[in-house]
This record gives C-alpha cells, structure tokens and sequence, in this order.
C-alpha cells in the first residue's frame, strides 16, 4: 500500500469491470478522481462517504468504459477541471473514436478543460504528479506518477495489469509502442512502485518485470 497520507480507493464499474480511482491525501476535504466509469454515482457515494469532494478528474485515455461518468462530474461540480492527455482528447466527444458507437452506444464527454503531455506535472488535492506518454493500447494514453510517496504510485490505465497488459488492437493501437513504454517508462521506476491498473488488481513494478508473461526487462 502507499504510504500512510496517500490513500487510493477503487470502485469497480460493470460491464467492463473497470477501476475508477479516488486518490487524496488523509485529512483533506478533496480528492483526484481518475477515469471515472459507468457507476459515477457509486464514485460520488463512496467520495461521500469519506467526506472528499474532486479537485480534479484525471483520465489515462480515452476508451468509453473510462470516460462514461465524465459527465456526471461536470454537471455537479462544473468548475473541476476534467484533464486528458494531448493525443486523445478528441475521443472524449467523438462515440466513435472512443469506441462506444461500435457496441452500439454513444457515449460523449464533455471537452477536456486541460491537455497534457510527456513530463508535465500536475499539482491538485495536495498530489503532485508526473505525467508520461505510453501509447499503444491508444495514441494519446498516459500515466500519472506520485513520486511524493515510497513506495511511489502509478495511476496506470490500460498500459500494465498484473500479469497482463492493455490490448493494443483498437484503433490507435500499437504493439511495439505498448511494449517499449513499459519497459522505458515503467520498468525503470523503483521495483516497489505500485501500479493502480484500469481493470484487475494492483501490482507493482519488480512483480511485472519478473513475471509478466508479455513484456520482460
């Protein structure tokens, strides 16, 4: 687990089983939510429930199943800045780019307040945080590092799972992209790090480059 001021909260959202996160510091009234999914009302019940309100929504991608409750969050609380990374912004309110039309659905998202890039940092709720680009499960993917805690924490989307990574065979996809940012970007970080992933349990750097049965060091 994170060190004892730095607390993360999954909340579980079907149909994809995907992990929205509530990440703050212990003692404060606001909290980051990260990739708020199709159950926003059971993020907001929880953030209750902890006596946290959002400071800032922070999203790895673009996927629908990652951006479905974005909505939500800017109606209730509009002055919260919703941020994306550079290269898929434009997925947030296009159905198709963000795959929602081609199961059927059209999913939208209101436009990001904030787009980052490769080294920017990110300060909200008390939690600095590093970005880094790690396309190949999408062309605009990125990761948010805590580097203000040991062991260090990565809000990781669809990039590193336990055991797994993210599918690169979406459109935007890559391969060879997906596999080289982990091995630069995430395997070089301390081997306690610890990965929050976008679906499935928490895992941490060293557990991966050992046994990760598709991407080795």
């Amino acid at each position: 687990m994170p060190s004892a001021n730095i607390a993360v909260d999954t909340i579980v959202s079907p149909p994809f089983m995907e992990n929205s996160l509530i990440v703050r510091v212990e003692g404060r009234d606001d909290c980051l939510v990260v990739d708020p999914g199709f159950d926003p009302e059971a993020i907001a019940e929880k953030m209750k429930s902890l006596g946290v309100e959002p400071a800032m929504v922070l999203l790895t991608h673009g996927h629908a199943d990652h951006i479905a409750g974005n909505g939500f969050f800017k109606e209730r609380w509009p002055d919260v800045p919703l941020v994306i990374g550079t290269g898929d912004a434009g997925m947030l309110t296009d159905a198709r780019a963000n795959l929602s039309a081609l199961a059927g659905g059209s999913i939208t998202s209101p436009p990001a307040d904030r787009t980052v890039d490769e080294g920017d940092v990110i300060e909200a709720a008390g939690i600095s945080l590093r970005v880094l680009e790690i396309p190949g499960h999408s062309a605009g993917h990125v990761v948010y590092v805590i580097e203000q805690v040991e062991p260090h924490v990565v809000l990781g989307g669809d990039v590193l799972f336990q055991g797994g990574i993210g599918r690169f065979d979406f459109p935007g996809g890559n391969e060879q992209k997906l596999l080289d940012g982990i091995r630069t970007k995430l395997y070089t970080l301390p081997d306690e790090t610890i990965v929050y992933p976008g679906h499935g349990p928490s895992t941490t750097t060293g557990e991966e480059k050992r046994s990760n049965p598709f991407v080795h060091m």
